[in-house]
């Protein structure tokens, strides 16, 4: 069987792989806080015909080697972490982070979720909750008669009541941060689950130890470049079609053979 033929469907499976991953990144591209996803490659192993330095005679060595490499694969994907445009909305409870950090989540299930995106709302108790409703560590209730939300950059929330000039604190935002945030693991929803690649999670403040600062009204926007990924949908686009010419070429050369 002519190698060709194998190496070239290697390389239609990576390229697949890349337009996978730059379509998610293109549906994505308007999501609150998403982060584009790069995916990265890697060679197969390789046939060694002859060594490098291999004996040619009693006195001569071979400069190079002969190796015929068997395709790629895909090694994995990685988060680019830039931080996104932010946006600005009239929502009092809507925030974004301006550096390190996530936002902590409690789940229904127990499981302590991440997420960057701070569209946060109030359920019917009076609780900061996400979109989905999932309650927003370490747990703060707004009061029904509230008349002004003020949030800090620290992540001090300050409520005006009816009938009161002055503003009294009703709970402190927390954040937290991985010593690798790229190895969290995204579950949908904006969320993410700590992983043992990300380490544990380390809380604080915001615009403390390192931690982002509080943007009040803000929203963060997708790092997604639509330019940058039609670019490299292109070249995707073009490898691919480059691979299944070399299949076509291994195919004639079969009928060829077949022929004689």
């Amino acid at each position: 069987m002519i190698r060709s033929l194998w190496v070239a469907k290697t390389g239609m499976d990576v390229n697949q792989a890349n337009l996978d991953v730059i379509a998610n990144n293109l549906a994505n591209a308007s999501t609150t806080a998403f982060k584009r996803v790069k995916p990265t490659f890697e060679d197969l192993l390789y046939q060694t015909v002859r060594s490098s330095g291999s004996q040619t005679s009693e006195q001569t060595q071979a400069p190079s080697g002969l190796q015929f490499g068997a395709g790629s694969r895909l090694s994995g994907t990685s988060r680019i972490l830039t931080q996104g445009a932010t946006q600005r909305t009239q929502n009092a409870l809507d925030v974004a982070i301006s550096g390190n950090g996530y936002f902590q989540i409690n789940l229904p299930t127990g499981v302590a979720a991440y997420t960057r995106d701070g569209n946060f709302t109030k359920d019917n108790q009076g609780q900061l909750v996400t979109a989905q409703g999932y309650v927003v560590a370490p747990g703060i209730t707004i009061p029904a008669e509230a008349t002004a939300i003020s949030i800090s950059e620290f992540g001090q929330i300050s409520v005006t009541l009816a009938g009161q000039a002055q503003a009294q604190q009703v709970g402190q935002l927390q954040i937290v941060n991985f010593v690798n945030p790229a190895g969290l693991e995204a579950i949908g929803g904006n969320l993410f689950i700590e992983t043992a690649a990300s380490g544990n999670p380390v809380q604080g403040n915001p615009g403390q130890n390192g931690l982002g600062a509080i943007q009040q009204y803000f929203i963060e926007a997708s790092n997604v470049s639509v330019a940058e990924e039609l670019v490299t949908l292109i070249q995707a686009q073009r490898g691919y079609d480059v691979n299944t010419r070399v299949v076509r070429a291994s195919d004639e050369v079969l009928q060829r053979l077949a022929q004689v």
